[in-house]
């Protein structure tokens, strides 16, 4: 038990000087104002005690060989991004120390100093960190309370998002969750079915994409036994599962106008009818659907109903591309690190370095790329720390703001053989661009033979309308004027 009469340590400390009598009296210093000081003669000594240790403040000399202070600075904010620094400095270098600051310094402090001035910084910084770690605290129980935990980033579009998605959670209204493939749409329908009335209730996602037509009614509606071959028992459907909470309908634009209108006429009455019966069912569920197209365009182009889009879109949810928020990549890039090294016996770090090195880059796969090169990084990288080079960013064909489309050679669409930028890390093609130049190859001389018909079209590749369709956007192959499904 700690005697009435000791002092409390107040924060850590750690000293850094390769002047071993300024080191010491500096120590004891601190020591004597009632904090716990460490001690490091070099900068990477100084690194190792951070790797090792939680420091709150870091006192570092900025004349120091081999590694300088300002080095010191930039490799210990990698090492803890969070920690306080206060770099001591002779007065001739005053320059210095506000170039320091610029890096992310909190103060600085010039030699020779007096006690009650060092004192006065040393309290300023602890404070200062304790106030982080305050807000933090509370940024972490907000998110938790109210299931945002996963939607990681603080960029304006983000906290946007966020309010808008906290006034409409309180509601019953059905909302429609729009953005790109890969940012994170479900988890956003997570996050207002965890601070809904509904929370206690069953989340029931569904994706409209990865289930064939035939089976997508039986799905959500169920059916009864015999209703149709291999129905052997009566099962319930999603609609019934989400009872009293809420249903998560993805990639909605991929269903078929027959489907569309079944579906319509569930939202509109509040009731299902399961396949093969004639009793309808009452249920309470709440809706939040989602789409990567433009649904407008859809409902202008007749692939989508109007009416069901109204329906729909009560409140409209964008999540935007991470090109929109890079400003979230590096907590995005730390947060996935995190969860890989929970589960690796080998906890990585990222480097300044491998940071702006992702920033450089547009993620055409949003954040779920992010999240992949991230893990393939953990996984594959040779050292403890995630260097640039561990971050093979694929070349990136960009289309400029106000930029024409390229020309199209067959039906409205682009040429079969599309020229990629280079890549000096690349020798060949990969097999993923060989099938995907495959696929475009025979989509486009299907639509040669069929034109418009695009039905006919799928029928000769042997996939459904809906599988064309979204392969065709994912190659960004334009449908021909006219074509109908």
């Amino acid at each position: 038990m700690t005697d009435a009469t000791t002092p409390v340590p107040r924060g850590r400390i750690l000293v850094v000087d390769d002047q071993r009598n300024m080191r010491a009296t500096t120590a004891l210093l601190l020591h004597s104002f009632g904090y716990t000081v460490s001690e490091a003669a070099t900068g990477e000594e100084a690194l190792g005690v951070l790797s090792q240790e939680r420091v709150d403040l870091l006192l570092t000399d900025l004349k120091m060989e081999p590694m300088d202070g300002l080095t010191l600075l930039k490799r210990a904010l990698e090492v803890a991004p969070r920690l306080q620094v206060i770099m001591m400095t002779a007065f001739g270098s005053i320059d210095s120390a506000v170039e320091a600051m610029r890096l992310g310094a909190y103060d600085y402090v010039t030699k020779p100093f007096k006690d009650g001035e060092l004192r006065y910084r040393v309290e300023r910084a602890l404070e200062r960190a304790r106030l982080q770690a305050a807000v933090d605290n509370l940024t972490s129980e907000f998110n938790e309370r109210h299931g945002l935990s996963a939607l990681v980033g603080r960029s304006q579009a983000m906290r946007e998002l966020t309010t808008r998605l906290l006034r409409v959670a309180q509601s019953d209204a059905t909302v429609l969750i729009q953005g790109e493939s890969g940012t994170g749409k479900e988890l956003v329908a997570r996050a207002l079915h965890a601070h809904s009335r509904r929370s206690k209730q069953a989340f029931v996602p569904v994706n409209c994409a990865a289930i064939s037509e035939s089976l997508l009614e039986s799905e959500l509606f169920g059916h009864a036994k015999g209703a149709f071959t291999g129905a052997v028992k009566a099962r319930r459907g999603l609609f019934e599962e989400a009872d009293n909470g809420t249903l998560f309908i993805d990639e909605v634009t991929e269903t078929s106008p027959t489907f569309q209108s079944k579906l319509l006429r569930t939202l509109q009455d509040g009731e299902v009818r399961r396949v093969g019966e004639s009793t309808a069912l009452r249920v309470d569920v709440r809706i939040a659907a989602a789409t990567n197209r433009d649904i407008e365009l859809e409902v202008k182009e007749k692939r989508f109903r109007q009416d069901l889009y109204y329906r729909l879109n009560v409140v409209l949810l964008r999540v935007p591309p991470l090109r929109e928020r890079m400003e979230d990549v590096p907590a995005l890039a730390e947060h996935f690190l995190a969860r890989a090294n929970a589960r690796s016996p080998r906890p990585r770090r990222l480097s300044a370095a491998a940071v702006e090195h992702l920033m450089t880059y547009d993620f055409p796969g949003n954040v779920r790329e992010l999240e992949n090169l991230v893990e393939q990084a953990a996984a594959l990288a040779e050292g403890d720390e995630l260097l640039a080079e561990d971050f093979p960013l694929r070349p990136q064909n960009r289309v400029l703001p106000g930029a024409a489309p390229a020309e199209a050679t067959t039906a409205g669409l682009p040429p079969t053989d599309v020229a990629r930028p280079a890549s000096a890390e690349t020798t060949g093609p990969t097999l993923a661009d060989v099938v995907e130049d495959a696929e475009r190859r025979a989509i486009v001389q299907a639509l040669e033979r069929h034109g418009v018909d695009l039905a006919r079209v799928a029928d000769e590749l042997g996939v459904s309308s809906t599988t064309l369709w979204r392969k065709m956007k994912r190659l960004n192959l334009r449908p021909p004027t006219g074509a109908r499904e």
